[in-house]
C-alpha cells in the first residue's frame, strides 16, 4: 500500500490543507516523504459531526458485528505487510523485531477485545426483580447495564506507534464499548498512522459500520488536537505521553462546559526496590536484568526502572558495581525524534552536574539522535531533599538511592509520587521486610512486581497499565487489559420499563446468554 499523505474523515481521504508535516528518519533525522497536511477546523468538525452521527447506530450494534469489526481490523493490519514494518521502523528507529512484536501485541488486543465483546460480562447486566408486596415499601423492578459514553479522542504515542497509536489499546477499548474514535496521529509516525488508519476504514467499510466510527486527523501545530478535546461532542480522552501534554488536555476537559475524563499516562520513575537477603544471594544476576530492562528500546519505556532503591552495604555496593560494568559496555541507541534525544541529554546532564550526584557509569558514546544511557547514585538525605531528582528522565537514565537503614528506605518510598510499577526483589528471609513495606507500594503503583523489572506489559484480563497521579490522570483505570474498557462506559438503571422496552441485555428471555447478577447474586444464562 503507497503512503499518500492523506487523513481520514469518516470515508473521505483527503490531503490536509493547514500546513505541512513530514515525517523524519530517527536514525540519521533526514526528511521523509510524502508530505501530510494538517487538518483544518473545518476537517475536525466534520471528523467530531460524523462520529456524533455514527455513535447511535454504532452503540447498539450487536456484540458479534463489533467483534467481527475488531477482528477484521487485526486482519487488515496484518494484510499490510512489510510496507507497514518498514515504515515504522524508518520513523521510530525502533528494531524491526521490536516492531513485529508490535504489530502482534496490536493485533491481540483487538481479538482479546473481540473475545470481551463475545462474553458480554462487560455489560455488567443486573437484575433486582420488582417485590410489590415488600413492607413497608414495595420494590421497583431495577435492571442495569453499561453503556458507550460516546465519541472518543484518541492520541498516538511517540514510543509504541503501534501498540499505543491509531489502532492500540485505547481505540480497541473504546471500539468495543460502542464509542466511535477520532485519532490525532503522533507527529512522529505520520506515515505509520496513515497505514493503519487506512486499515481500520478498509474493516469499517467491509463490516458495514456506519460513517464516521473512525477519523484520522493530522495536525501542524496544536489547535486541532486542543480542539478535539474542547469539542462538545468528545465525550472521553486516550492520551499516552509527556506529563505536561496530559495536564494542558487535562484542563481543557476540566473546563468545558461539560467536563469529559481524560485517561492520560503520562510519568512514572518505577521504583525497584533490592532487599538485603535478594543482594546477598544475587546482586550480580539483579544487575546485569536491570541493565537489560533499563537499556532496551534505549529507555523509552514508561515502565523503566529510574530508581533503585536499597539499604547500604556491601550487597548494594556489590550490585552497583556489577551495574556499572555492564552498563558501560551498552552501546548508545538510536532515540524515537530529535526532540525526545534533546529532553534526555538534558537530563542526563542536570544529573551529571548535580553537586550531590554520582556518575557511577555511562555506557559507550554513539553520534547524533543516538543516546548514551547512564547510571548515577545519591544519598536518601538528598534525595528526600531535593523534588527534582524524582523527576522522569525519559530514556536510559536510572538513579540509585543510597538508605542508611529500612526506616529510611520506608520514607523515600511514602514520599514518591504516583508510579506505573514498583517492583521487590526479595528472597524468602526478606518476606517480614517485604510485607511491611506492600502496603505502602499498593498506595503508590499500580503494579507490584516481585524480582523483575517492569517493562514488558502482558495484555491480559488481570493487568493493570495505569497508577496513581502522575502516572496516570486517573488511578482508578488501565489503558492495557481488558478492564480498559471500563473507561468508556458508564452505568443506566432502568425503572419498571416493560420487557419489550427493555435492551436485549436486560430482558426477561436473556437473548444474549449473558451471565447477570439477579438479586446480587451472578447468575448463568441457563439458570
Amino acid at each position: 500500500m503507497t503512503i499518500q499523505g492523506e487523513m481520514i474523515v469518516g470515508h473521505t481521504l483527503a490531503k490536509g490543507a493547514k500546513g505541512e508535516i513530514f515525517g523524519i528518519e530517527a536514525a540519521t533525522g533526514q526528511r521523509l516523504d510524502p508530505a501530510f497536511g494538517g487538518a483544518t477546523k473545518d476537517d475536525l468538525e466534520t471528523a467530531c459531526r460524523l462520529a456524533d452521527e455514527a455513535f447511535d447506530t454504532y452503540r447498539e450494534t450487536g456484540l458479534e458485528e463489533r467483534a467481527r469489526f475488531l477482528e477484521a481490523i487485526a486482519e487488515e493490519i496484518q494484510n499490510l505487510g512489510d510496507a507497514l514494518i518498514e515504515r515504522c521502523c524508518q520513523e521510530s528507529g525502533l528494531p524491526r523485531g521490536r516492531i513485529e512484536g508490535e504489530r502482534g501485541r496490536t493485533m491481540g488486543q483487538l481479538r482479546m477485545f473481540a473475545g470481551v465483546l463475545r462474553d458480554g460480562g462487560f455489560l455488567d447486566a443486573r437484575v433486582d426483580p420488582a417485590m410489590p408486596d415488600r413492607q413497608p415499601l414495595p420494590r421497583p423492578d431495577l435492571r442495569l447495564r453499561n453503556v458507550a459514553l460516546g465519541p472518543v479522542a484518541v492520541f498516538g504515542a511517540s514510543n509504541f506507534p503501534l501498540a499505543f497509536s491509531v489502532a492500540g489499546g485505547d481505540t480497541a477499548s473504546a471500539l468495543a464499548a460502542g464509542c466511535p474514535v477520532v485519532a490525532k496521529a503522533h507527529s512522529a509516525h505520520p506515515g505509520t498512522s496513515e497505514l493503519i488508519g487506512r486499515a481500520v476504514l478498509a474493516a469499517a467499510k467491509r463490516c458495514g459500520m456506519p460513517e464516521g466510527v473512525f477519523s484520522l486527523l493530522f495536525d501542524s501545530g496544536r489547535e486541532i488536537g486542543q480542539g478535539l478535546v474542547a469539542d462538545r461532542r468528545i465525550k472521553a480522552v486516550g492520551f499516552t505521553g509527556s506529563r505536561g501534554g496530559g495536564t494542558a488536555l487535562m484542563k481543557i476537559a476540566a473546563s468545558r462546559p461539560e467536563p469529559i475524563p481524560v485517561y492520560a499516562e503520562m510519568s512514572s520513575i518505577n521504583p525497584v526496590i533490592l532487599f538485603p537477603g535478594a543482594l546477598k544471594e544475587r546482586a550480580e544476576a539483579i544487575a546485569k536484568g536491570f541493565v537489560g530492562s533499563l537499556t532496551l528500546g534505549a529507555g523509552q519505556f514508561c515502565t523503566n526502572p529510574g530508581l533503585v532503591l536499597a539499604v547500604e552495604g556491601e550487597g548494594l555496593d556489590a550490585f552497583a558495581a556489577a551495574a556499572a560494568e555492564a552498563l558501560a559496555g551498552t552501546a548508545a541507541s538510536v532515540m524515537l525524534t530529535p526532540g525526545i534525544h534533546e529532553a534526555y541529554a538534558s537530563g542526563v546532564s542536570k544529573l551529571a552536574g548535580h553537586a550531590r550526584v554520582e556518575t557511577l557509569a555511562r555506557g559507550q558514546e554513539g553520534g547524533a539522535l543516538r543516546g548514551q544511557s547512564a547510571l548515577f547514585a545519591v544519598s536518601a538525605s538528598e534525595f528526600l531533599s531535593d523534588p527534582h531528582l524524582q523527576e522522569e528522565v525519559f530514556g536510559a537514565s536510572s538513579l540509585v538511592v543510597r538508605c542508611r537503614d529500612e526506616a529510611e528506605l520506608t520514607e523515600v518510598v511514602r514520599k514518591l509520587e504516583g508510579q506505573l510499577t514498583a517492583a521487590i526483589h526479595i528472597t524468602e528471609s526478606d518476606h517480614e521486610a517485604a510485607r511491611r513495606l506492600l502496603p505502602l507500594l499498593e498506595k503508590r503503583a499500580g503494579r507490584i512486581l516481585v524480582n523483575g523489572f517492569g517493562t514488558g506489559v502482558e495484555v491480559g484480563h488481570a493487568m493493570v497499565h495505569g497508577g496513581p497521579y502522575p502516572s496516570t490522570s486517573d488511578g482508578r483505570s488501565t489503558s492495557v487489559g481488558s478492564k480498559a474498557i471500563e473507561r468508556f462506559l458508564r452505568p443506566v438503571s432502568y425503572q419498571d420499563l416493560p420487557d419489550a422496552l427493555l435492551p436485549d441485555a436486560l430482558k426477561d428471555a436473556n437473548p444474549l446468554k449473558l451471565w447477570r447478577r439477579r438479586d446480587g447474586k451472578l447468575v448463568a444464562p441457563d439458570a
